[in-house]
């Protein structure tokens, strides 16, 4: 004859209860032992007696990690049900208070370096800050000393370009020049072939005769005139003949 079905409900004998939990609790825990063993599961049991008394088992090495991985297990379910709508917003408030933290401070440095708001600054602030502008100042001039530098090469390398587009305009005006010349020339030469001959002049040395090419034999010329014909020395021609030279 088998066992009858017991009713689940609290023993009401003091002494029947107890040795009920003792039976309970030992086969409870053999129970968890066997399941860790045969399954290969991280196994945690925790009892509490009536009087507050505690039994445990543990399949691993700690209970504290057990419970650890529980907490995570458990807790991180929950934060991953957070529908995506409100993690969103979340995430864009932060952002937002962010964003506006880091403007307030620009503003507020822009100000210190425009000299406003000075008052609430002590001595170390306003030595970083007379430091970054010193910083800044230089990096300007250096910025504005090269700016200059590359405007005076620009404007160096614009003259040469101007300089040898100049001598090349020179050369070619100096060629066009040339060849205009030549060519005035040939046409001159060939103006000069088609002119007609001319008769080449006398020599200016030889002047025809004035008088009578024929001599006068036997005149008598005017004394006077052949007298002053041998004054005026032997380079006067004259076309008489004296009687004696006959």
């Amino acid at each position: 004859m088998g066992r009858g079905r017991v009713e689940l409900k609290r023993i009401a004998n003091k002494i029947n209860r107890q040795v009920t939990f003792s039976k309970r609790r030992n086969g409870l825990l053999k129970k968890a032992y066997e399941l860790s063993v045969l399954c290969d599961a991280e196994v945690a049991l925790i009892i509490f007696s009536n009087r507050g008394k505690l039994y445990e088992f543990c399949s691993s090495s700690s209970m504290l990690k057990t419970l650890e991985r529980y907490q995570k297990s458990n807790y991180g379910a929950k934060e991953t049900n957070v529908s995506t709508r409100e993690a969103l917003e979340l995430s864009s408030q932060q952002e937002y208070l962010k964003l506006k933290a880091r403007y307030e401070a620009l503003q507020r440095t822009q100000r210190n370096l425009l000299g406003e708001d000075l008052g609430p600054l002590n001595s170390k602030d306003l030595e970083s800050l007379e430091k970054q502008l010193d910083t800044s100042l230089k990096q300007i001039r250096s910025t504005r000393t090269q700016a200059m530098l590359n405007t005076l090469t620009d404007l160096q390398r614009k003259g040469h370009a101007l300089n040898e587009a100049n001598k090349n305009l020179k050369q070619m005006v100096m060629e066009g020049s040339q060849i205009s010349l030549q060519w005035n020339l040939s046409s001159s030469n060939v103006a000069y072939g088609r002119q007609p001959h001319h008769q080449p002049q006398p020599d200016v040395f030889f002047h025809p005769l004035d008088c009578e090419p024929t001599l006068q034999i036997g005149y008598q010329p005017d004394h006077l005139a052949v007298a002053a014909a041998a004054a005026a020395g032997p380079s006067v021609n004259t076309n008489y003949m004296t009687s004696w030279m006959l």
